[in-house]
């Protein structure tokens, strides 16, 4: 992992700046003479910039996005808790740790401290923007936020905005942290029981009725207690909590709340969306109740020069972290078909 240390004021969106900016990166494989090779992913809600880890089949050796062909950057989001600035990060004002103090970011703080990035390196046009999830938001922001820097992009399981249901999903997961007396604690383990309801609304919506069923069921119907589903989603809870701090995944709820590429710009989201002019390819999942179909397709009868495939897949919303295969086949298909 490398990291960037931005020493002068970073103005967010809400009107407020941080004193300064500490953001981690990764980078797979060399930018070519001409630097016309560069594929870039984003990230969803809980991963990091280690895209190799996250994305297995899709980005990584001997994959479609692979760094023999590509010059691959990732860069954590601000906000979150692997490197970037956030909640656990010093404040260099008093150097202490932020925690919950850290302010509000949105889907365009987080784009224009990539933007910083992509200029330290160089970086003068990306060939392919990728991202699925949180991580679309921050493809079809950047593509609106620099047209001319941005040739292609991707997007899988995205919106052009937050929706209602989301919404009212995130608040449930921050009701649950909030419910956590800790969760506002100057530590690092701060509403760490929190974040584990929290993630277990998640999983809920990353999944569906039919995977559950399919799964989780048990087979011994005399039971009464310690079911295989129960046992399960506290797995993901512990999991989670584990490896992710809890005033992160509240900050970071909140930061896909706001996500609305009209804001400020236009006054609908159609009018928004016919700005974007790339080729694009956007994917869904038949099975994803978290951002379903209805989303993709609205995106692809507004975006001028886009595609859309919708897969089948069991596994709901978490199929784009999943289905490898499928998604490498159509992309693929696609990337040759616009000589990216």
């Amino acid at each position: 992992m490398n990291t960037i240390q931005i020493q002068d004021p970073f103005p967010l969106e809400s009107g407020k700046a941080l004193p300064g900016l500490t953001i981690a990166y990764h980078t797979y494989g060399k930018l070519n003479d001409k630097k016309d090779n560069v594929v870039w992913v984003c990230h969803a809600l809980t991963a990091n910039s280690n895209v190799f880890e996250w994305w297995p089949g899709i980005v990584g050796e001997n994959c479609l996005i692979n760094p023999n062909d590509h010059f691959i950057v990732c860069v954590n989001m601000i906000g979150s808790c692997y490197g970037s600035s956030g909640p656990l990060t010093i404040n260099p004002e008093n150097n202490q740790p932020y925690y919950s103090s850290f302010p509000i970011v949105t889907i365009r703080d987080m784009v224009n401290a990539f933007i910083l990035v992509r200029k330290k390196l160089a970086i003068d046009k990306i060939k392919l923007l990728m991202g699925g999830s949180m991580g679309g938001y921050q493809v079809l922001e950047w593509c609106l936020m620099e047209p001319e820097v941005i040739q292609n992009s991707f997007v899988i399981t995205t919106s052009a905005s937050e929706s209602a249901w989301g919404i009212a999903i995130h608040t449930a997961q921050r009701l649950a942290i909030e419910a956590d007396a800790t969760w506002k604690n100057n530590s690092a383990d701060a509403g760490k029981d929190g974040i584990k309801a929290a993630r277990a609304i998640g999983m809920l919506t990353y999944r569906n009725y039919k995977i559950f069923h399919d799964k989780q069921t048990d087979p011994d119907i005399s039971k009464t207690d310690n079911y295989k589903a129960s046992s399960y989603i506290l797995h993901q809870g512990n999991k989670l909590a584990d490896r992710f701090n809890a005033q992160s995944y509240w900050l970071l709820t909140k930061s896909m709340d706001s996500h609305n590429i009209a804001r400020g710009r236009f006054p609908t989201l159609q009018e928004a969306l016919k700005q974007i002019h790339q080729p694009i390819l956007v994917m869904g999942i038949d099975s994803d109740i978290l951002c379903p179909n209805a989303e993709q397709r609205f995106l692809v009868e507004h975006i001028p020069n886009s595609t859309l495939h919708i897969i089948s897949s069991d596994y709901g919303h978490d199929g784009f972290l999943v289905e490898a295969e499928t998604i490498s086949r159509h992309l693929f298909e696609w990337m040759e078909r616009h000589g990216v």
